[in-house]
């Protein structure tokens, strides 16, 4: 069992003089994001999709909720980036929308069915860009500037993040 419940895969780091040579590496896993979460939700029993990975975590319905929604709002936010001069983006409260009722009580299959067509999408955006445009930057209200090839690389590890809480839930981890 990870010592760390929070962060089992460890938190995420960034290294802008190595991103470029990672993006190969971060890319093929946003594509094959969608293909890991669903064959471990499909290891879960109904019981243990409601159950948390840890004290005062979500449970793993919301989880898997959680990712749709969060990586719904990085792909609108890489497309701003790219249409728009240093966008700042709209923060949302991620708490807030785990609680909801979807997040709370939907079947998976709704957010793992979206979460295919979303990243079939934002990969073949992604993989079609020539490599100056991962220089293009969004705004974060709290967190300043953002250059797309961090944003890349935080999504990748963000998944990976939310698949060890599965397999913690799973007992897989």
């Amino acid at each position: 069992m990870p010592t760390d419940l929070q962060y089992p895969t460890g938190r995420f780091a960034y290294d802008a003089a190595t991103a470029p040579q990672q993006r190969d590496s971060a890319l093929a896993a946003l594509s094959r994001f969608p293909d890991d979460v669903r064959a471990l939700a499909a290891t879960l029993t109904d019981a243990q999709l409601d159950t948390r990975y840890r004290d005062g975590g979500w449970t793993a319905r919301q989880v898997i909720h959680h990712v749709a929604d969060s990586h719904l709002n990085a792909y609108v936010r890489t497309r701003w980036l790219l249409t728009e001069d240093r966008p700042t983006l709209k923060a949302y409260d991620e708490k807030g929308w785990a609680e909801l009722p979807d997040a709370a009580a939907a079947p998976v299959d709704l957010s793992l069915d979206l979460l295919a067509s979303l990243h079939r999408r934002w990969h073949l955006l992604l993989t079609s860009l020539p490599p100056d445009e991962f220089a293009r930057e969004i705004v974060h209200p709290e967190h300043g500037a953002l250059p797309l090839e961090r944003l890349v690389q935080m999504y990748a590890w963000h998944g990976r993040h939310h698949l060890g809480h599965l397999q913690i839930v799973a007992g897989a981890r």
